[in-house]
This record gives structure tokens, C-alpha cells and sequence, in this order.
């Protein structure tokens, strides 16, 4: 009887080793969509009222957790009914990933005028004492639970290419535990970003002169850390859906890994990680031209 004990003890702690370290696998294979996520999800709160943008983020943080919620079960569907499926749909998402960041800087280059009057009219909106504001943040939380949706599902389907080939009790443990952590990582970070600037404000009213420097460093530092999670999101696109590309191709995802470790060390890293930057763009730019084509297309039948 003893031993039996021992031994379901034993078979328990390596389920959950295996879970660990499978969870933590994923979770560096999805950090790209991860601080895609965040400079998004920080963006979409920006605009509301400083005393809204907890509430809005706590409601697009409870929509997270029902599109996951949706996003979990399915993907355990997925992979124990149509395990073949789940290739495919890494290379839909690492492609999408890949178009996502294209566009975004096809937008911010080529349409910056039209970018800039969309910010300008909703500043003016949330302004004007007339406009219904409870109507605006609804709308803005829709739009960013959205966003989640698309986002979630792509960290959803690479931790299911990661746990694919395990027990179905560790799928549902690693898919279950990234769904947890990404959504609360994310939405608590958002929340701590977009009220820097409040702190930094209520620092920089303060009687010692130490708070008061350190509260105009925050006001300073805070939009600066907004860029910056932008460009990091933006390459992590690239160099997250690049990889998957690369790797959805077994003959050319070997042939990359074999020359990255006859270079070695961090040339052969940087160099790899290269590749998988100038892949993911170049499939960006080949799905956003054909995506633009039949946009025009439906527009001249319409």
C-alpha cells in the first residue's frame, strides 16, 4: 500500500515537472504575441478618462478571460480529434503575425495623416461634454476584446504546437496555466502602464524635491515606454511568426538550425533569429499585398 502511495506521488510530481517546464516553453515561444498584446492593449485604454481606465481595463480584461475560456476547449478539440490540423494552423497564425506587423507599419508610414486625425477626433470626442462617454468606452472595449480574441488565439495555437504529442491531462494543465498567466500578466501590466502617468503626476505635487523629480522622470519616461513596447511588439512579430514559418517547413527549418550551429555562439543565434526577422517580413508584405488586392477587387465589383 505504501508503495503504491509512492509511487502515485512520484507519477504526480513528474506530471507536474513536465507540466512546468512545458508551461514555461510556451510561454517563451509566445512572449512575442505577449508584448504584442500589451503595446496594443495599452494603446486601445489610452484616451479614456484617467478615472475610467482601471474600470476599462478590468472589462477588457474580463472579456479575455471568456475568449479563452471559448479558445482552450477548442484547441483541446483540436489536437485530440484533428491533430494534423494543428501544423496548418501554426503556419495561419505565424503568417498572421507576420501581416499584422507589416500592416502596422504600413499604416504608420503610409497612412500617418489618417492615423493622426482618428486619434485627434477621438480625443475630441471624449472631450466634448455632449458626447456620451459610457457609448465610447463600450465601443473602445469591443474593439480591444477583439483584438484579445485574435491575439489569444494565436498564443493558444503555439502552445498547442508546444504540447502537441503529450497526455491530454498535461495539454489542458500548460493550456489552462498560459491562458491564466497571459491574462493576468498582460491586463496587470496594462493597468500599472496606463496609470504611470497619474503616479508620476501625483509624485511631481509632492513636498520633497526627490518625489518631484522622480514623478517628472515617470511623466517623462512613460510615453517613451509606450514606443518602446511598440517597436519590441512589432519585431517580436517578425521574429515569432518568422520562426514558426521557418519551422513549419522541416526541410528548411533543419537547414537553418544546422548552419546556425556550424556558425555557433551568438553569431549563429542572431543569425538564425535574422533569417526568421527577414522571412516573417517578406511573408508580411507578400499577405498584405494580396489581402490589399482583393480589397480593390471587391471594391470594383461593389
Amino acid at each position: 500500500m505504501a508503495a503504491s502511495l509512492f509511487l502515485l506521488l512520484d507519477d504526480i510530481a513528474t506530471v507536474l515537472d513536465d507540466v512546468s517546464i512545458l508551461t514555461k516553453v510556451a510561454a517563451k515561444k509566445t512572449a512575442g504575441v505577449l508584448g504584442d498584446d500589451l503595446a496594443l492593449n495599452a494603446q486601445q485604454v489610452s484616451g479614456v478618462k484617467a478615472d475610467r481606465e482601471l474600470p476599462v481595463v478590468w472589462a477588457v480584461a474580463k472579456g479575455s478571460f471568456v475568449n479563452k475560456a471559448i479558445l482552450v476547449p477548442a484547441a483541446l478539440l483540436i489536437g485530440t480529434f484533428l491533430p494534423w490540423a494543428v501544423t496548418p494552423l501554426l503556419m495561419v497564425g505565424g503568417a498572421f503575425l507576420c501581416f499584422e506587423g507589416v500592416e502596422k507599419l504600413a499604416h504608420k508610414f503610409l497612412h500617418k495623416d489618417e492615423h493622426d486625425a482618428e486619434v485627434r477626433q477621438h480625443v475630441a470626442a471624449v472631450a466634448d461634454p455632449t458626447v456620451d462617454v459610457v457609448a465610447v468606452e463600450k465601443e473602445k472595449v469591443k474593439g480591444a476584446i477583439r483584438t484579445d480574441f485574435i491575439l489569444s488565439a494565436e498564443i493558444i495555437v503555439i502552445t498547442l504546437g508546444t504540447v502537441a504529442g503529450q497526455p491530454f491531462g498535461t495539454k489542458v494543465a500548460v493550456l489552462t496555466g498560459i491562458a491564466l498567466i497571459m491574462t493576468i500578466g498582460v491586463y496587470g501590466l496594462v493597468a500599472g502602464i496606463v496609470k504611470l502617468d497619474d503616479a508620476g503626476l501625483w509624485l511631481s505635487r509632492r513636498a520633497s524635491a526627490a518625489q518631484q523629480a522622480l514623478g517628472r522622470g515617470i511623466l517623462a519616461f512613460a510615453p517613451w515606454l509606450m514606443k518602446a513596447l511598440s517597436v519590441a511588439g512589432t519585431a517580436a512579430m517578425f521574429l515569432v511568426g518568422g520562426q514558426i514559418l521557418v519551422h513549419g517547413v522541416p526541410a528548411f527549418g533543419h537547414a537553418v538550425e544546422a548552419w546556425a550551429a556550424g556558425v555557433g555562439g551568438l553569431f549563429g543565434t542572431l543569425g538564425s533569429m535574422g533569417i526568421d526577422a527577414v522571412v516573417g517580413i517578406a511573408a508580411g508584405a507578400v499577405v498584405l499585398g494580396a489581402v490589399e488586392l482583393v480589397k480593390k477587387v471587391l471594391k470594383k465589383k461593389g
